[in-house]
């Protein structure tokens, strides 16, 4: 799962945002309050790029930021063990499991947001235009999951080097 997946991934997203938002009203309800009824709303065009820029550029800066850095030479990574995983003959594959790991990241951050404009899609349908906030929390708490599940399998691979044999 590398950089060219997650590049059609992101272009699959673009296409998402920006086929569906030609069904919203000239203006959209895009913000919500706590009772799940708009409180802020933003002209059709403007939500669409204000979209795109969160539903592409946030996660393509989270996954293309960190790879450029990784592979720039002599740059330091502070890992677990950094020692150990990135001596000469280990670094290319940590840093190919880096980029591919934040890869996974930023495709579950392009999920989350795409399921948030489709939730803003549903809501503008309504009159007025109303967010279930459950089916919000929700998408947040199976995000947030899948985040600690990324976490615990960044900490379980460099949790331990493995030992050196006497």
């Amino acid at each position: 799962m590398g950089a060219k997946r997650f590049f059609l991934w992101s272009l699959a997203a673009a296409a998402f945002v920006g086929f569906t938002s030609q069904s919203l009203p000239p203006v959209v309800a895009s913000h919500f309050g706590g009772d799940g009824y708009a409180n802020a709303f933003m002209t059709r065009s403007f939500y669409t790029w204000f979209m795109l820029a969160f539903v592409v550029v946030l996660p393509l800066i989270l996954v293309y930021l960190p790879g450029a850095t990784f592979r720039r030479p002599g740059v330091r990574i502070s890992l677990p063990h950094g020692d150990y995983w990135l001596d000469p003959e280990r670094r290319e594959e940590t840093i190919a499991f880096l980029v591919r790991h934040t890869a996974r990241l930023g495709m579950a951050l392009t999920l989350f947001l795409c399921y948030t404009h489709w939730l803003i899609l549903r809501a503008n349908q309504a009159a007025p235009p109303r967010l279930d906030s459950s089916w919000f929390i929700g998408g947040l708490v199976v995000f947030l999951l899948a985040t600690v599940l990324w976490l615990g399998m960044f900490l379980k691979r460099f949790r331990k080097a493995p030992r050196k044999d006497a």
